[in-house]
């Protein structure tokens, strides 16, 4: 039997057509026997008497209504609502046609054989056509197994995934779960449905491989309380996205995406505000440097949305900058002017700032790798420090309306270099507002942002997709998280609402445990922890120790009780210490000139020591 349906499901289009038209018209003149023997109650009665080759006129008739709606160009196994309506619509043709036909012809057709033929008509093309697909699916995947998947949600989305599953040839609904208690125990499109704590109970029993949340619309936090619920299951947990693109009114298998823990993590963000988005950005002349980075480049995303007149990009690696041009130039038909330079270059940044009449600054170009900063101090300071420095003394120059420097909450009470040079670069900047009124600056601090250039997260999936183990620094680390776009919108937003000097902080929600973070991806992709001296489980989570300079907690603030709330609702004003420009100014001249030498390096970490709070070099510095 194989033999005879393999062929036929990989024959050409026109072939399986013709097929399905000849049977059709071989069908169609029993079927109108059918009525007749039915509404006489006799077997032998003459089929459309007085019409010479009568039931082949009606067989006929019926084919060419079939043909004429397109019935015969749907493929078999795709039956959706479109199919129905056109079957229908040929079916309606086909009985007038029939009543057409007792009228103009000398053919004896009773008033009730059109609406039978048409009832019976459009039950054989349903079923047959059902027949055909099952026999056919049932054979090509008998050899081919199927993900057996339970569906969360059974609203629209949810009946809409049934039925693409249905029709798929690696996966296999099984049934609905739904927090409706009214739905329990209902079908809905031939699949039951289940409350959460019920469905706990049958994912073994129903052999379910995987869990699909069909809840396009819900928001992070019941997402997340979603997740942890499902997470006892140990099963691979899957979704499909907020966005998902509908074809003809149905979503298609590449909508269904792994659950993305940034999107976890991440809170539903606060709604901008449109004038500080707008304000230093729309319709003037902006540049962002170090724009081929995480932050630099989501930066100029946003940017473009707002309306710039032109966007500078300045980047120091070729890639990068050649990445950001090529996708913002797809995306708008903005000038983008791609600038390949060092930020430690002021000459070349004022030429800049002059020949484009930059008006708006974002700086974002820094070293931020904590441990290959610890291990290179001088190149660190020189990039953190001394790039904002002569970055915001062009700005200043060159009469840069606003200036906003990017910064991290690392540069509170740092243990590393990398926070300590951040925080020097803090410092200079409020300085430097202090001392002039030309240009606005601002400071925008925040924690990790997810998805980043060295970002945990990345790092988590690559070391789950090689079977572990996962390493982490120790098991009570603890970040703040925020997702980048949210982030570079507050960033504008901050940058906005700057009077001179502030030192803004977003508001990055509760810190998380990274040992909790790599446990819940772990769960996400199916799998289960191998806990520490125990051979159950599949991924372990090693733990490596404190990198050098590295933290166990991060702060945003420096002083907690120098804050204020602003106009936005997750960006804070913090009012800090810091030191007048006069003398920093012999400090940052000082630290343009040293080099990797040990008695420069000394020199450095003492003025860190002596300027940034709470700093104190670390042991593990080596002179490179």
């Amino acid at each position: 039997m194989k033999s005879l349906i393999v062929p036929f499901a990989t024959a050409p289009r026109h072939v399986k057509q013709g097929f399905l038209i000849a049977l059709d018209f071989v069908i169609f003149p029993v079927l109108i026997w059918l009525c007749y023997a039915i509404r006489k109650f006799d077997l032998g009665t003459e089929v459309v008497p007085n019409l010479a080759f009568g039931t082949l006129w009606v067989s006929f008739l019926a084919v060419l209504a079939l043909s004429l709606c397109g019935v015969y160009r749907f493929i078999v196994r795709t039956f959706n609502e479109a199919f129905i309506i056109k079957l229908a619509i040929a079916t309606v043709l086909t009985v007038m046609g029939l009543y057409a036909m007792a009228y103009f012809t000398p053919a004896f057709i009773p008033t009730s054989i059109p609406m039978m033929f048409g009832f019976l008509m459009f039950s054989w093309i349903w079923v047959s056509r059902g027949i055909i697909r099952t026999v056919v699916k049932s054979y090509l995947q008998s050899d081919i197994p199927r993900k057996r998947v339970a569906i969360y949600g059974a609203g629209n989305a949810g009946q809409q995934v049934a039925a693409t599953l249905y029709r798929s040839d690696e996966h296999f609904p099984v049934f609905f779960i739904d927090d409706d208690i009214s739905l329990s125990g209902q079908m809905i499109g031939g699949l039951k449905v289940y409350p959460p704590a019920h469905a706990l109970n049958l994912f073994a029993k129903q052999h379910v491989d995987e869990i699909l949340i069909a809840l396009p619309s819900v928001n992070r936090i019941r997402k997340n309380e979603i997740v942890k619920l499902l997470q006892p299951a140990h099963l691979k947990i899957t979704e499909i996205p907020g966005l998902t693109k509908l074809v003809d009114g149905e979503i298609r298998i590449s909508d269904i995406q792994e659950i993305d823990i940034i999107d976890l993590l991440g809170r539903d963000p606060v709604p901008p505000i449109q004038e500080l988005l707008a304000k230093n950005i729309q319709s003037k002349v902006v540049m962002v440097t170090g724009a081929g980075g995480s932050i630099g480049s989501e930066l100029c995303r946003q940017i473009i949305k707002n309306q710039p007149k032109k966007l500078v990009i300045y980047e120091l690696t070729e890639f990068a900058l050649y990445s950001i041009d090529k996708e913002l130039n797809l995306n708008t038909h903005i000038e983008i002017i791609p600038i390949l330079g060092t930020v430690l270059d002021q000459a070349k940044l004022e030429r800049i700032i002059e020949q484009y009449g930059i008006q708006t600054v974002y700086h974002a170009a820094a070293y931020k790798h904590v441990p290959l900063v610890e291990c290179n101090p001088i190149a660190g300071l020189k990039n953190n420090a001394i790039g904002t420095a002569f970055s915001l003394n062009a700005a200043v120059k060159k009469g840069v309306e606003t200036f906003v420097l990017i910064s991290t909450d690392k540069a509170v009470r740092p243990t590393n270099v990398m926070g300590a040079s951040k925080r020097m670069a803090e410092l200079y900047c409020q300085a430097m507002a202090e001392a002039q009124d030309r240009t606005q600056i601002s400071i925008v601090r925040f924690g990790n942002v997810l998805g980043s250039s060295g970002s945990v997260v990345p790092l988590f999936k690559q070391q789950i997709a090689k079977g572990g183990p996962i390493t982490v620094t120790h098991p009570e680390v603890t970040r703040y998280f925020m997702t980048i776009p949210e982030a570079s919108q507050l960033v504008i937003q901050a940058g906005a609402l700057g009077k001179g000097g502030d030192v803004f902080l977003l508001d990055m929600g509760e810190p998380v445990r990274i040992q909790d973070l790599a446990r819940q991806m772990i769960s996400l992709s199916g799998l289960t922890v191998r806990e520490t001296g125990s051979q159950k489980g599949d991924i372990e989570i090693q733990y490596s120790g404190l990198r050098p300079g590295e933290k166990l907690y991060e702060e945003l603030l420096i002083d907690q009780e120098n804050t204020e709330i602003t106009q936005h609702s997750r960006i804070l004003r913090s009012f800090e210490k810091h030191y007048a420009l006069d003398e920093l100014l012999p400090v940052f001249d000082r630290l343009n000139t040293l080099t990797a030498i040990p008695e420069d390096i000394d020199w450095a970490l003492q003025r860190l020591e002596q300027y940034v709070d709470g700093y104190q070099r670390g042991k593990e510095i080596k002179v490179n």
